[in-house]
Order: structure tokens, then C-alpha cells, then sequence
């Protein structure tokens, strides 16, 4: 039987008429002499982030003026502010997000050592007037890049300026997240998972099917938790919004199922954006629009990137006769939100309000940018009959008015939602 190998630095023979093995030691071996007996470590397998999970890295001053980086760390700071207000949404602390701050760190890295699936970078480039705002998102695991903004603006008024540029990036960002999520494959989905698939097929647009496919997803979320107040609030929202929206098959039933709902969120978690700007889309359908005011108002103050409330705040607006005040929120809900899914509503109600006020004109060029946003929205096509049939264009208002009556299910009309 042949003797192990022994110290190297005591080679014994024992035998030397035994054939001599010759061993070869590896280099790094011979520079950490442990290696040759510790035991190899299985692989660590890495946590998996949370979803929703980002981080908003400081953005980068491009100007020559080194102190304009103030302006474009107050855009870090406030672009991780409002992602916070996501629900769901997991953002890495400013403190730590600045200690990457002038360092050039693979994504990946920085996934891994801060445990998030999303990375934000960005910069800010100021000449002149004239300033230039830029953002990417990054996924972490896989370094894609997967959503890109840019925003150009002149620089006269900085501070109204920052909260338009932050907001706005955070609304996309809100709808390019949940997009992502909701893809990711899941053999076993959760509540959560249910959720954010709802909330995808919500963010495709405004239609029947996209609502009637959100609502089913947040059924099953609340059929697996009773008492999740998320799922409560999400349909809730969502069938408040259908109906106030006119896409809805039964109204009544929707809209009392809406009301319990969010009375039980409300009670649980009163300062809910979310749910105040439902409360309001219910108030509003009562034809309880000065009671709807103040709940879409308080929805604002607890989140100001909620834009779909400026929406509802303008129909309460006008249908209160403040008619003054409504397209001003439109035009600051499209600033905020460009290429927002909903947007057609907002361009809605410009046109109602220039048509109820004889712009007819006005009227008609924002009705028709509202269509050809979502066709299948009847207060828009009912309210383009009328504008076209006050301009004289007859023909084409009595087109108009027979594309709307079959995209309201029991066949009324009327101006305004």
C-alpha cells in the first residue's frame, strides 16, 4: 500500500525502490498555502433583488459651469423622491446613492452590492438659456437598456423647471417599471405579481378589454388575500374609473362595488393617493362634483405625479363652473406626462371646454387629437359631432355621432364625461 503524500517540506522516502509520482503545485497555489487543503466553497448564489427595486445614481453635470452640479443633484434627489411614492417601489436612499457619485461602476456591480433589479443614470447639460435633461434606465442583472427620455427646455424659470423635468421622468419611469415587472415570468404568481400584471394591462390604454383584462388580474389578487388593501385599492380604482370613463356594461353595480371598496381603504390607510382620487371619480359620477374638489386636491398634495387626478379635478372643475381653471390642468398634466396612455382624456376635456364655451374651432382640433389618441372613447366622439355639427360640417358630425353610440354601452350620450 502506498504512503500518502506527505509535508512538502518534509519528503520522506519510504521505499526507494517504489517508482517516484512527480506532483505539479499551481502558482496561486503556492501563494496562499491554505488552498492546498481548504475544502472548495460552493458557489454563492446571489438574492434575488425585490421587485421594483431601484437606484437613482447622481446625475452627471455635463455644463463647462462645475456649479451647475447643484441642479443636477437637486434632479437626483428629487427623482428619487418621487419614485418612492410608487406604490410597491423599493428606492435606494439618496445618502447611498451618492457614494457612487464621479465613479465609474459597472451596473452590474452596482446591482449586485445594493440588491436592486433597476439602475437610473442620467445628466444634465446647460448652455445659455438652453438646458438639456437625460435619463436611461438600466436593468442591473442583465445591463439592457431599456427606457430612454429626453427633455430640452429653456432654463427661465429653474425651480418650476426641475419639478416639471422630475416628474416627468418619474411618470414614464412609473409605466416603463410596472411594464417590466409584469413581464417577468412567474410559475406561482402572488398578489403582488396579479397586481402589477394588472396594472400593466391598465397602462396599455383605455379601452374595454385593457380594463376588463386589469380588473379580472386584481380580482384574483383580492381572491388570494381578502385583506390586502393594495388589491382593494387597485380595483376599487379601477372599476371607478370605467365607469366614470363609460366603458363599463353595469355601471350601478361597478360603481357601488368601487364605493365599498375604497371606503374600507380609506378607513385603513387614509392618506392613499390612490384611493382619495377613486373617492373622487365616485363623488364625481354621483354628480357630487364640489364634494369631489377636495378629495382629488388632497390626492395632488400626497402625490403630485398622480396626473390622471388633474383630470378628474378639471370635469369636477367644470361641471362646477369654474371654467377658467380647466384647461390649465390639462395643459399641466400633459407637461407632466407626454406620452401618457391616458392622455386622450386630457386632450378631451380642451376640447370640451373650448366647445362649451363657443371656441368651436379649438374644439375640434383637440377632439380630434383625442380620437386619433383612442377612438374608442364615446364622450370624445359624441362631443366631435357636435363641434363638427356647429361648424356648418354636418356630414361629418352625424358620422361622428354613429361611431359613438355603440362604444357606450347603453347607447346615451352626452357632452363631457
Amino acid at each position: 500500500m502506498r504512503e500518502p503524500f506527505e509535508d512538502l517540506g518534509e519528503q520522506h522516502v519510504k521505499n526507494i525502490a517504489r517508482p517516484i509520482r512527480v506532483y505539479a503545485l499551481r502558482a496561486d497555489a503556492l501563494a496562499d498555502p491554505l488552498a492546498l487543503s481548504a475544502p472548495v466553497a460552493p458557489p454563492v448564489s446571489q438574492p434575488v433583488a425585490p421587485r421594483l427595486s431601484i437606484v437613482v445614481l447622481p446625475f452627471a453635470n455635463l455644463s463647462n459651469d462645475p456649479e451647475q452640479q447643484y441642479f443636477a443633484d437637486g434632479i437626483t434627489e428629487d427623482v428619487t423622491t418621487d419614485l418612492s411614492r410608487i406604490p410597491h417601489m423599493i428606492v435606494i436612499s439618496r445618502n447611498t446613492a451618492f457614494a457612487y457619485q464621479g465613479k465609474r461602476v459597472d451596473t452590474k456591480q452596482i446591482g449586485r452590492e445594493l440588491g436592486v433589479r433597476y439602475v437610473l443614470e442620467g445628466s444634465v447639460r446647460r448652455a445659455g438659456s438652453q438646458l438639456r435633461v437625460s435619463a436611461q434606465l438600466i436593468d442591473a442583472a442583465t445591463d439592457a437598456h431599456l427606457w430612454a427620455e429626453r427633455v430640452d427646455r429653456d432654463t427661465s424659470d429653474l425651480f418650476a423647471l426641475q419639478d416639471e423635468i422630475t416628474s416627468r421622468i418619474a411618470n414614464a419611469l412609473g409605466v416603463e417599471l410596472i411594464a417590466a415587472e409584469a413581464a417577468r415570468s412567474s410559475e406561482h404568481p402572488d398578489v403582488l405579481d396579479y397586481i402589477l400584471r394588472g396594472r400593466a394591462a391598465w397602462n396599455k390604454g383605455p379601452t374595454r378589454d385593457n380594463y376588463a383584462q386589469a380588473i379580472s388580474l386584481f380580482e384574483r389578487a383580492l381572491t388570494l388575500d381578502p385583506r390586502s388593501v393594495d388589491a382593494r385599492t387597485w380595483l376599487g380604482y379601477a372599476l371607478a374609473v370605467r365607469v366614470t370613463n363609460l366603458m363599463s356594461g353595469s355601471a350601478a353595480a361597478d360603481m357601488a362595488r368601487a364605493e365599498e371598496l375604497i371606503g374600507q381603504v380609506l378607513a385603513a390607510s387614509p392618506r392613499s393617493a390612490l384611493a382619495r382620487y377613486a373617492k373622487g371619480q365616485v363623488l364625481r359620477w354621483q354628480g357630487r362634483c364640489e364634494e369631489a374638489i377636495p378629495e382629488y386636491e388632497t390626492a395632488l398634495d400626497l402625490n403630485r405625479n398622480l396626473v390622471s387626478a388633474l383630470n378628474g379635478l378639471g370635469w369636477s372643475k367644470l361641471h362646477a363652473g369654474s371654467m377658467d381653471e380647466v384647461i390649465p390642468l390639462q395643459e399641466q398634466a400633459i407637461r407632466l406626462s407626454p406620452r401618457d396612455p391616458r392622455i386622450a382624456f386630457w386632450y378631451q376635456l380642451i376640447g370640451t371646454a373650448h366647445l362649451l364655451q363657443s371656441r368651436t374651432g379649438e374644439a375640434i382640433v383637440w377632439l380630434e387629437k383625442a380620437r386619433s389618441a383612442v377612438p374608442a372613447i364615446s364622450g370624445t366622439r359624441s362631443n366631435l359631432a357636435a363641434a363638427y355639427a356647429l361648424s356648418g360640417a354636418l356630414d361629418r358630425g352625424a358620422t361622428e355621432l354613429a361611431e359613438a353610440r355603440p362604444l357606450r354601452g347603453d347607447g346615451s350620450l352626452s357632452v363631457g364625461q
